[in-house]
């Protein structure tokens, strides 16, 4: 089975969970994620199936786009509501303007520590496993940029918000942040990516719809079509000696396409073959081969 499948992922399972469900449905056993999601966390994770795991390096996921709570009064090791509580729990003081005003230092480009329990590197290791071991975590800030940062409402102790960052921002930083600026601690209760890059939840379907589709066989014909996957390369069908001359790593002519960087190359109305990268002129050479 090659295609894309874009998951709303529960909360409580990991993003490695999703896969290996998906795996087990579709008895494809070549299915990756694009971007990883927190067990607590739900929302958009997209999959590629099959051979298209090979073109994961071709989707822009630069923005991300979250919805979510933030619980004022203590903090967690792990930042968010799965972890244990750091320190006493208070019942913070705070106004809807305060929490406003805290949210704007967080807008526009960052340096943003990643949490201790993340699958940042630390010495090599994963920084979770060190920190499930009780062993020091040194992890490096990151440059990061969050586009939108808004606060719905206040109702002591949880903000609702909304945030649009780049790719590799961690959102339960944020809430943690959040908390020592307004000094009673805080962490993330609850998230939900309501987009990944050009995927959104609308687009999602559910574990259990994934499930009844595939028992009535009805799965195939409703993942994407092919050419509406990477909406932003032009497609092109090619005929069989061409496929022959990209299978083989040679570059072709494609005139109509003089100006495009990349084209997804099909050999029929369905059969994503290859993508090609312009090198010079009208001249494409086959970047991914999936046939």
């Amino acid at each position: 089975m090659n295609g894309l499948l874009i998951i709303n992922k529960p909360a409580g399972m990991t993003s490695h969970d999703v896969v290996a469900t998906v795996r087990k449905l579709t008895g494809e056993s070549s299915v990756g994620h694009l971007g990883t999601l927190d067990p607590m966390a739900t929302g958009v994770l997209p999959l590629l199936l099959g051979r298209f795991t090979r073109l994961a390096q071709f989707f822009k996921q630069d923005s991300k786009r979250y919805t979510g709570t933030i619980r004022f009064g203590f903090a967690t090791d792990t930042y968010d509501a799965d972890g244990e509580a750091i320190g006493e729990c208070i019942d913070p003081e705070l106004t809807l303007e305060e929490i406003r005003l805290f949210a704007e230092q967080f807008r526009g480009e960052i340096d943003q520590m990643p949490p201790p329990y993340s699958a940042k590197k630390s010495q090599g290791v994963p920084a979770y496993k060190l920190a499930r071991q009780g062993k020091p975590v040194d992890l490096r800030s990151v440059r990061i940029e969050i586009r939108r940062f808004e606060i719905f409402s206040y109702q002591a102790p949880i903000a609702p918000f909304a945030v649009d960052v780049s790719a590799g921002s961690y959102i339960r930083s944020i809430a943690h942040e959040m908390g020592q600026v307004a000094g009673c601690g805080a962490h993330l209760a609850s998230l939900c990516r309501v987009q990944a890059g050009e995927f959104t939840l609308e687009q999602a379907s559910t574990l259990e719809e994934v499930t009844a589709w595939q028992k009535d066989g009805s799965l195939v014909e409703r993942l994407p079509h092919p050419r509406c996957v990477l909406l932003e390369m032009p497609s092109v069908t090619v005929d069989e000696n061409t496929a022959s001359r990209l299978k083989n790593g040679m570059a072709c002519n494609l005139p109509e396409y003089s100006n495009a960087p990349f084209v997804k190359i099909f050999t029929d109305q369905r059969e994503l073959f290859a993508i090609g990268r312009r090198v010079a002129g009208t001249l494409m050479q086959p970047m991914a081969v999936l046939g």
